[in-house]
């Protein structure tokens, strides 16, 4: 029964997307004889871990010796904003306890295994029936900023049949034929960038679209806002500087010396354009704890990702049923999709890139 249980785990885990950024989703399963006696999930950042959310729910009762703990990520061994999990486990006296995947983070990285095992408490991963594959997948934006020592980048765009991003500016009805997706979609780039810590565009998107790239249409945490500006050219009248939510002005190092206006919540960080921009971003991103981008425009900033081989997933939204003939053609990427949706009618095509 190791793999229902741990399913459970799964799908309690996903509750907290969006919400506990820069913790990973955990979810976690208490069954006492045969059965589930508690459930619980970390349901935000700084709040209790899934470990003690459920263990909290059984008030009064004495047989944890009796009971198997499952958890789909290894219980931490450290004291960050909240006790470790591991010593609320051993104290309860747990029989076993069954985890899908171990903790990439350094600070934990199978010292919470070993910390249980020490204290006798039987300890097994559990990795048939896709467990294991579906607890990387699931927190596969934590596991990417532990492992490869940068964000995760997802890279998105919307196109219309015959690949056009974005109509012509000089377009009278610029405006309207920009909304190239239908509501649904919408709705899902909103989740996208609930569940990614930082959102990035360059400066045409900023200057012509002029985005709140803001999660209005989805529950979560608005995204640290991302602009490339290699030119210095944008003003502060801009939606995406209203101070509302932090954001980083990438401007080319040679501009550094130029005089930049200044406002609450945005800050100007200098890089050399002029070789690896993404590569810089992300370290940028890295240094500032942010685990995870979404890039979502214009063309040249998406292609820059892909010129430089640095993206992890693609999603690309292609309504079939517009066609714009001339203004801006999408990113060219030499990948198969590795699969499709139906969204209401827009096609939505997933890369995974390695």
């Amino acid at each position: 029964m190791h793999e229902t249980y741990m399913k459970r785990c799964l799908q309690l885990a996903a509750n907290g997307e969006g919400l506990v950024e820069p913790n990973p989703m955990v979810g976690c399963v208490i069954v006492h004889e045969g059965k589930i006696i508690a459930e619980g999930f970390h349901h935000q950042y700084g709040g209790n871990h899934a470990e003690v959310d459920a263990i909290n729910k059984l008030q009064g009762f004495d047989k944890f010796n009796e009971c198997s703990l499952y958890v789909n990520l290894e219980p931490c061994s450290h004291t960050g904003k909240t006790p470790p999990c591991a010593d609320l486990i051993i104290e309860k006296k747990f029989k076993q306890v069954i985890i899908a995947q171990q903790d990439p983070n350094p600070l934990v990285a199978g010292k919470g295994i070993e910390k249980l095992k020490g204290a006798g408490i039987e300890t097994i991963m559990v990795r048939r029936g896709g467990c294991e594959k579906e607890a990387l997948e699931l927190n596969k934006r934590f596991n990417c900023f532990h492992q490869k020592n940068r964000p995760f980048v997802t890279l998105k765009w919307a196109q219309t049949a015959d690949d056009i991003i974005a109509p012509q500016m000089r377009d009278p009805n610029y405006q309207s034929l920009r909304y190239i997706s239908n509501q649904y979609s919408v709705r899902e780039v909103h989740r996208y960038r609930a569940c990614h810590g930082a959102i990035l565009v360059g400066s045409n998107t900023a200057l012509n679209d002029n985005p709140t790239l803001d999660v209005r249409h989805w529950e979560g945490k608005n995204p640290v806002r991302v602009v490339w500006d290699p030119q210095l050219k944008l003003e502060s009248n801009l939606h995406i500087f209203d101070g509302t939510t932090p954001t980083l002005i990438l401007v080319d190092q040679y501009f550094r010396s130029n005089n930049h206006w200044e406002k609450e919540n945005v800050e100007f960080i200098y890089i050399d354009f002029s070789i690896g921009a993404a590569k810089q971003t992300l370290e940028v991103l890295y240094n500032r704890g942010i685990q995870s981008v979404l890039v979502e425009g214009g063309r040249m900033v998406l292609q820059t990702f892909i010129s430089e081989n640095i993206w992890d997933e693609t999603k690309v939204f292609t309504a079939p049923q517009k066609t714009y003939h001339t203004g801006l053609k999408a990113p060219f990427i030499n990948h198969e999709p590795n699969y499709t949706e139906n969204i209401s009618g827009d096609i939505l095509k997933t890369y995974i890139h390695g």
